[in-house]
């Protein structure tokens, strides 16, 4: 995925617009998910560390956000994240200019190994 960038302790989510609202689900899992019926127009997976248990939350416009992702115990995960509307919402921020609601992401935790 396009969108996705693995990096020490993190992840990077990259949207198709620039200022808009994307509506995001998480869900936390105890062993991998079954394959998801949905038709993605981009997914990907990525290892994730994290030290605590939780999962912060970062914009590029607002910074750190006060929500917390809490998955419960520290160490590896696996996660899948898969977008639907990247084209349409790069479509109309490029010609209408803000978007609402038209990007969805949803984001998958199960820990790794």
């Amino acid at each position: 995925m396009g969108g996705l960038a693995q990096h020490e302790r993190r992840f990077d989510l990259f949207s198709a617009g620039h200022t808009h609202t994307a509506a995001v689900t998480v869900r936390i899992w105890d062993a991998e998910p079954a394959a998801d019926p949905v038709e993605w127009d981009e997914s990907g997976e990525v290892d994730f560390e994290t030290t605590t248990g939780d999962v912060a939350v970062w914009t590029t416009s607002l910074g750190r956000s006060g929500h917390l992702i809490r998955l419960g115990v520290p160490g590896w995960w696996r996660v899948h994240v898969g977008c639907t509307g990247r084209s349409e919402v790069a479509r109309v921020t490029r010609t209408e200019g803000v978007a609402y609601g038209v990007e969805e992401y949803v984001v998958d935790f199960w820990p790794k190994g």
